[in-house]
């Protein structure tokens, strides 16, 4: 069985930056890229908020840079997805594919987060195009444009509020007659005269045919059907981290983000560090993925130091 110092588990802005780090540090480590190499910036257009791409950068090409740097550094990038842990004993045990096994002195999950989507054809289809899931990421596309966002939490909450200050209009479906958001983000949301609240509506289709021209909604109590026109469709309805094969072994939160040291990346299991949208509900910025991956090199590197393994 192949044994490794440093695996790391996936291989967006965080999993790569890690890799940068831990392979400047000699760790040798081994990344295996998961199911969507790159994570989530591949099926994001374009990217204007990373610093030092002043012109922005297609979010596939960005991430093409952020492996290219990896391997220069010495980083042994591979296809695969981590299906099985057995973290039990040193060296920690990680099946690839459902088939062979990788033993690791450290352990470094970046696998992730993945935005929930309404399921329907034309919100793949135009994905990138007019639709998006990240109002922070894409909303500054849209100024002086009108735009509906599907969502009732406090995220969606946040997003239509952030959409407001940038675009006329900001069409709100909710498809019960209440929100789940705070009191606080309710009221927010309610007296921001450009937001408009629909009650017990959902998606029926979104409109366009290269980009969004308009949303089709429909009353699901009295089934009345109506079109508006919108530029920008934000669903915000909510992520799962890709947390799925850690369950019951490291600790967790109620929907499923890896519960880390604050101030560190360390997990409940020591030499396994999380880092990237995985362990982060709350800013979910390439920026700052790519910055908690620095930190779980970092502490994996002090680690496997003081266990005299490095």
């Amino acid at each position: 069985m192949e044994r490794v110092n440093c695996l790391i588990i996936g291989s967006g802005p965080a999993g790569y930056t890690a890799a940068i780090y831990a392979s400047r540090a000699n760790l040798k480590p081994v990344l295996y890229q998961g199911i969507q190499p790159g994570g989530q910036l591949t099926i994001t257009t374009e990217v204007e908020n990373y610093p030092g791409y002043a012109d922005g950068v297609q979010g596939p090409e960005m991430m093409v840079d952020f492996e290219k740097q990896a391997k220069r550094m010495g980083a042994d990038i591979r296809f695969g997805l981590a299906t099985k842990v057995d973290f039990t004993v040193q060296p920690y045990k990680v099946q690839i594919d459902d088939g062979d096994w990788i033993e690791a002195y450290s352990i470094i999950i970046a696998t992730g987060a993945s935005a929930k989507w309404l399921g329907l054809e034309s919100e793949q289809r135009l994905n990138g195009f007019g639709v998006s899931a990240c109002a922070v990421c894409d909303g500054f596309f849209f100024r002086g444009k009108e735009v509906a966002i599907v969502g009732a939490g406090d995220t969606a909450a946040e997003e239509a509020l952030y959409l407001s200050k940038l675009c006329t209009n900001v069409h709100m479906f909710i498809r019960r007659d209440a929100m789940r958001a705070s009191k606080v983000m309710q009221e927010r949301v309610l007296n921001t005269p450009n937001i408009k609240v629909y009650w017990n509506t959902d998606t029926d289709e979104i409109l366009g045919d290269k980009t969004v021209t308009g949303v089709r909604i429909k009353n699901n109590k009295t089934g009345e059907i109506r079109t508006i026109p919108v530029n920008g469709f934000f669903v915000a309805i909510g992520h799962q981290p890709n947390s799925e094969i850690f369950k019951g072994v490291i600790d967790m939160d109620d929907a499923g983000y890896i519960k880390t040291v604050p101030g560190t990346s360390k997990t409940n299991v020591e030499g396994v560090f999380a880092a990237g949208d995985v362990q982060d509900k709350i800013y979910r910025q390439a920026v700052t993925a790519a910055g908690s991956g620095c930190m779980a090199a970092l502490d994996a590197e002090r680690y496997l130091g003081a266990k005299g393994l490095h």
